[in-house]
């Protein structure tokens, strides 16, 4: 396993990362869960992603019963506040208030003394950034927090709480965990530059981009059963469930399977490429898929390999979220 600096800090990601959105806790059993965290674990995955939000809390208490069984210093544990947790006024958002209390919750819910990172899942446009600042900046001081980030958040957003907190003396932020994939390139032209001219690390999510890349989707009209996108989930994906990209999906499998790889491996690897970029979070519901994803931070792909991949699949690009 490959492990890199978090940005500037000192801190080092594996270069793949388990994620927990819409598995752990949710439509994945508990022992399932487990036996995929077991096996990134032992394929040297240190960094472990979850949110309060996922599963109203089910899913940090998933991640932290089976991080239990292993040394608390040898994981990178994350998770993240802003979206509701109840009904009340003050039950959302990036306030003192609901960060002081959503970070105690998810320790309580995580079984641990600290979270290794913070996050800010959105940008909060009721709450005065200086406000949040402090707040992070306050946790990281009492020791429940050691360092913080935030996630989807744009490039002029990212130089502002930057040069905020260097001016009042915070503790700065270190990390981004925007959505990026072969299918979902939008951070390339602004936030990678400005996260790497700030010394902020990208924790990617989606480089399957919602399990498209894998190449199990060929058409509109046939979807697997049982896949995400044939159930519930599938509401996530109507950005990229397009027979045109499907049709191009089906020339990027037949790249991977020539150069001897998964198209998993390929997309995640190709993910990896920007000096910005951290680590790849990656979702799994079986032991399997983490040890075909995980090998993708082990690969030596040819440059001429990812322009093939580019002239395939930048044409059926998508938005963000």
């Amino acid at each position: 396993m490959e492990y890199r600096h978090l940005g500037e800090s000192g801190i080092r990601l594996s270069a793949v990362g388990l994620g927990s959105w819409l598995t752990y806790g949710g439509h994945v059993e508990e022992e399932a869960a487990r036996r995929c965290i077991a096996a990134a674990y032992d394929r040297g995955v240190n960094f472990f992603d979850t949110a309060n939000v996922y599963g109203g809390g089910r899913a940090e208490e998933v991640v932290g019963r089976a991080l239990a069984d292993y040394p608390r210093g040898s994981c990178v544990l994350a998770t993240k506040v802003f979206f509701p947790m109840g009904e009340g006024p003050n039950d959302r958002g990036l306030s003192r208030k609901h960060v002081f209390e959503q970070c105690h919750a998810s320790l309580r819910r995580l079984g641990v003394d600290y979270v290794d990172l913070y996050q800010c899942h959105r940008w909060d446009a009721a709450t005065p950034l200086e406000e949040t600042c402090e707040a992070m900046d306050d946790l990281v001081r009492q020791g429940k927090v050691l360092y913080w980030g935030v996630s989807e958040w744009t490039a002029e957003q990212l130089e502002d709480v930057v040069d905020l907190c260097a001016e009042a003396g915070w503790t700065p932020p270190v990390s981004n965990q925007p959505e990026y994939s072969a299918l979902q390139r939008r951070i390339e032209e602004d936030v990678l530059p400005i996260s790497e001219e700030l010394g902020i690390g990208n924790v990617v999510w989606s480089p399957l981009a919602q399990g498209i890349l894998t190449g199990k989707y060929r058409s509109l009209d046939d979807l697997p059963e049982e896949s995400r996108a044939a159930g519930p989930q599938g509401k996530f994906m109507g950005r990229v469930m397009r027979q045109e990209v499907l049709d191009a999906v089906a020339d990027f499998v037949e790249v991977a399977r020539e150069g001897g790889v998964t198209p998993a491996q390929l997309a995640i690897a190709w993910c990896l490429r920007p000096p910005a970029v951290t680590s790849a979070i990656i979702g799994a519901t079986r032991p399997e898929h983490v040890e075909e994803n995980v090998a993708a931070a082990e690969l030596e792909v040819d440059d001429e390999v990812f322009d093939e991949v580019d002239r395939l699949l930048e044409p059926v690009t998508v938005e963000g979220v």
